[in-house]
């Protein structure tokens, strides 16, 4: 049960291939025609895989590897054993990510579950539905009057696509994910479990009950968006939810609705974001972070893990904390906190009763007397 068999090993890549692909320069002795078929850490990789050194941390695994081929600097390739093929390069993180892309590049996307091709028996596709050739549905997806959607597209089992829903070429829809109410583009992929183009949470609150709030908007996706696993996407109120090219969403986030969120994002899981929030581009939103309605966050502007945004946060600047601030003044409130708890821990002069009699007293500059 240790062959990785969910994705099939190919012919693979030799190590000269690897080489010319990313541009690395072999280290002598490299074996330029040991073919490389997967991928693994150092300290589990065969003769067959190709591993990567970054951090100092993981030096040592590196002289006892059984690797093939392992991607380093310049700084660590003497570490490595005689049968390793070392290729040196300047980000090997970042080589090693490229090398993997090529070597399975099935994995970059979902796949039919069913291993259908076009639309399986079991599928239910309105008459009225336009699919473009090349798109693939899985048994039991459902796709809705009038929706189109693009050639080389995939639906997985159990997806629900709503009347008029748009979805591009080359997209990716998993299974058990819900569309309605929703244009999205080319090259999106949407991971099992998500729900998009559904009510706004938005009521008027009264002594008598709650008066639901109308949500007429759409959610518009545009090309080479990536959604998590599990994560919520309301469709607008009076205008549109929008989700900006490249973005990345990871797995249980909440966006609300009338949300704008810029190009290339990252927002990691457990983000909640209220409705009518603004996100300009290159923003990153660390795990956990809370935003409050109707706040702007600044493009290039980060913020850490589990803040909570009460206010915008202008362009490229770093905030951190609950109520979330600015980078400096967070690290500095954390310093004085530090200050004070450590005060209050200490204990008072005179105070201890455990100390001897004779103890110097800091008061009166001598010793204490015999009570």
């Amino acid at each position: 049960m240790t062959e990785p068999f969910f994705f099939s090993r190919g012919r693979g890549l030799s190590v000269r291939e690897i080489a010319a692909l990313i541009d690395a320069k072999p280290r002598p002795g490299a074996d330029l025609d040991r073919r490389i078929i997967g991928i693994a850490a150092l300290d589990q990789a065969a003769p067959s895989d190709l591993a990567f050194l970054d951090k100092a941390k993981y030096a040592p695994q590196l002289s006892i590897s059984a690797a093939g081929a392992c991607l380093t600097t310049e700084r660590y390739a003497s570490r490595a054993p005689a049968g390793v093929s070392v290729l040196c390069v300047t980000e090997p993180y970042r080589a090693f990510v490229e090398v993997a892309r090529a070597l399975f590049p099935e994995a970059l996307r979902p796949s039919s579950l069913f291993e259908a091709g076009g639309v399986a028996v079991g599928a239910f596709v309105h008459p009225s539905a336009r699919l473009e050739n090349g798109v693939t549905v899985d048994p039991g997806a459902v796709i809705g009057p009038r929706a189109e959607i693009g050639t080389g597209t995939m639906i997985n089992a159990g997806a629900a696509i709503g009347p008029n829903v748009r979805i591009g070429r080359h997209c990716a829809i998993g299974a058990n994910v819900s569309i309605t109410n929703s244009l999205i583009g080319d090259r999106v992929t949407v991971h099992p479990g998500c729900a998009i183009g559904q009510d706004g949470f938005g009521y008027l609150m009264g002594a008598r009950g709650h008066r639901k709030v109308l949500q007429i908007g759409r959610v518009i996706i545009q090309d080479d968006v990536e959604i998590g696993a599990g994560t919520t996407i309301d469709r607008g109120g009076i205008r549109d939810t929008v989700i900006g090219e490249g973005t990345k969403i990871d797995n249980l986030v909440q966006i609300g609705h009338n949300v704008t969120i810029g190009r290339h994002c990252i927002i990691v899981s457990q983000c909640g974001i209220s409705g009518s929030v603004v996100i300009e581009d290159r923003v990153v939103l660390a795990g956990q972070v809370g935003l409050a309605d109707n706040v702007r966050i600044g493009e290039g502007a980060m913020i850490g893990a589990r803040s909570g945004v009460m206010s915008d946060v202008p362009a490229g600047e770093k905030w951190f904390g609950y109520p979330a601030m600015r980078g400096r003044e967070f690290l500095r409130s954390m310093m004085t906190l530090r200050h004070w708890v450590g005060k209050s821990d200490a204990p008072e002069s005179g105070d201890d009763e455990d100390a001897p009699d004779d103890e110097p007293s800091p008061a009166r500059g001598g010793r204490r007397r015999n009570r």
